[in-house]
């Protein structure tokens, strides 16, 4: 296959002899989006050097780094609009990568999140819009706050 962005033509090797030519490359194609998707995900979470060569690490390394991916992607759907199709990056260093304040009280860990340009964003999903319980901590409620 040729005019894929590369200078030398691609080779599809296949032994599935009852797939169409049209069928196949799509499949491809389905496939280099996945692959893409992870090579994102797998740069921006920073384990592109899986670092053990037993297969259970490597396995855990990318269930991992696809979760978090995951989770990205529904915060971006949450977020909708400008975010919907945003990389995991983008949405990082727009919208997460910022310092707060955090209080811990008796019953509540309050975090104030100071002013900055894309906290009309993050008001607008409504996401923090009631307090999320954390039964981890002693059932203390998390309770966001913008400046």
């Amino acid at each position: 296959m040729i005019d894929l962005g590369h200078e030398d033509p691609t080779v599809i090797l296949t032994n599935n002899f009852k797939i169409s030519c049209p069928a196949l490359v799509t499949r491809y194609a389905q496939r280099m989006l996945i692959e893409n998707g992870i090579a994102d995900a797998v740069q921006f979470f920073h384990i592109d050097a899986l670092s053990s060569l037993v297969g259970l690490r490597v396995d855990l390394d990318l269930q991992i780094t696809l979760m978090a991916s995951s989770l990205y992607r529904l915060l971006a759907e949450k977020m909708g609009g400008l975010y919907r199709n945003a990389e995991a990056k983008t949405i990082f260093h727009q919208l997460l990568d910022l310092s707060a304040t955090v209080a811990v009280e008796k019953d509540s860990v309050v975090v104030t999140i100071p002013k900055r340009s894309h906290n009309p964003y993050l008001v607008a999903s409504r996401l923090a819009d009631q307090p999320t319980p954390l039964p981890w901590f002693g059932d203390k409620q998390l309770i966001i706050r913008f400046a």
